[in-house]
């Protein structure tokens, strides 16, 4: 609890989302590590998943992410995502 106030006073780190909750991409974001189009440009935009993990402590102690966002799209498919990159469903 307290390593999460210091994250949020000294990094800026403020989520709204929690693990368990489902999103939708809002913005373009382009990968290129989708299993199914390895190697060729995807756009995630529209699609959903869960999330499964917010990265906000390293080792225990606070970092800043630049995608602190983990998000479970299919069970072979993990991004890394921004928070204003998502909207919760």
């Amino acid at each position: 609890m307290a390593v999460e106030t210091v994250v949020e006073q000294k990094l800026g780190v403020n989520t709204n989302m929690k693990i368990g909750d489902r999103v939708r991409v809002k913005e373009s974001v382009i990968v290129y590590h989708h299993p199914e189009h390895r190697g060729k440009a995807f756009d995630l935009k529209g699609t959903e998943g869960e999330v499964v993990g917010i990265i906000n402590q390293w080792q225990g102690r606070p970092v800043s992410a630049n995608l602190p966002i983990q998000v479970q799209f299919s069970k072979k498919f993990k991004a890394h995502l921004r928070e204003n990159e998502l909207e919760t469903l």
